[in-house]
């Protein structure tokens, strides 16, 4: 069955608005997992209703793991959305990706320590489903051309590390997930947000923006904060550009497996789950646990 398609972005390190986008309105949203990040700003972009939402709040407030990501990810749902673009600040693992460069990955490596919640199960319901390819296909070739289109120096493919910070890497680690891993970027949030999409049944896909070299770059001298801010801050308009192109694209339907990802997923019997717990996934899975 097709879904109307409705895009939400999830703001990064650097990008906490949408610059030149007409506000329709805030909805300051509630859900069984606490509050999102911050209030989601609905925007008019070519017609289009797009959900914006600052990943670590304005102002950036919270650290990695200390990103609602349950929340995000249900109030979007609640608001009927169907794409997630990601956009991530990241660190460069690979020589020919420059500062300023954007990466659209396709594999996720998890280093972080299992301590941030990352299912809607649980708690007297227990659901399985594949991840194998962490990031929607449909959704990436779409950014890949809104890049493209952008003016972006777009690499299309790649591992992002998901490290749990939020200190940097050492030297051994940098070097370790280069050779081991060859990854292409790695950043602090792309976990559990991924899995959470994923069980969400949105399509969800990432538009990493390279900020400096990891520290494993034999002439690089210690990442400073400042040295990536300004990278962040030349590279915010373009990331702005990609999102609306990325909304102009994208269809009026959509029939991607993604949107259907948790239709086998609970095992448990319908009849031991209880009211509360289906008060709670009902925004998620209603079609499911009747």
């Amino acid at each position: 069955m097709s879904e109307s398609v409705v895009l939400g972005v999830i703001g990064g390190s650097g990008l906490y608005q949408m610059e030149g986008a007409a506000t329709v309105a805030e909805h300051a949203l509630d859900t069984p997992y606490g509050k999102p990040s911050d209030v989601i700003v609905e925007a008019d972009i070519g017609g289009r209703a797009v959900y914006f939402l600052p990943r670590h709040g304005k102002g950036h407030k919270l650290l990695p793991c200390e990103v609602p990501a349950r929340a995000n990810i249900h109030a979007f749902k609640q608001l009927g959305v169907t794409h997630v673009l990601a956009v991530s600040a990241c660190g460069i693992m690979r020589e020919e990706i420059k500062p300023g460069d954007m990466v659209v990955p396709d594999q996720i490596f998890d280093r972080t320590r299992g301590q941030r919640p990352s299912t809607f199960f649980g708690e007297g319901v227990v659901g399985h489903l594949p991840f194998a390819d962490p990031f929607c296909e449909e959704l990436r070739e779409i950014i890949i051309g809104a890049g493209q289109e952008a003016g972006a120096n777009l690499h299309a493919g790649g591992t992002y590390i998901c490290m749990e910070g939020p200190l940097f890497s050492t030297r051994a680690e940098s070097n370790f997930y280069r050779k081991a891993v060859d990854a292409s970027v790695i950043g602090m949030t792309a976990l559990p947000e991924a899995k959470l999409a994923r069980e969400a049944e949105l399509c969800y896909a990432m538009l990493a923006m390279g900020t400096d070299y990891d520290c494993w770059h034999e002439e690089e001298e210690d990442v400073t904060i400042d040295q990536i801010l300004a990278v962040m801050k030349a590279n915010s308009a373009l990331a702005n550009r990609i999102v609306a192109e990325v909304s102009a694209r994208l269809p009026a339907e959509s029939d991607c497996a993604c949107l259907s990802a948790a239709q086998y997923a609970i095992v448990t019997d319908r009849a031991l789950i209880a009211d509360e717990a289906k008060d709670r996934l009902r925004a998620l899975y209603g079609k499911y646990l009747d």
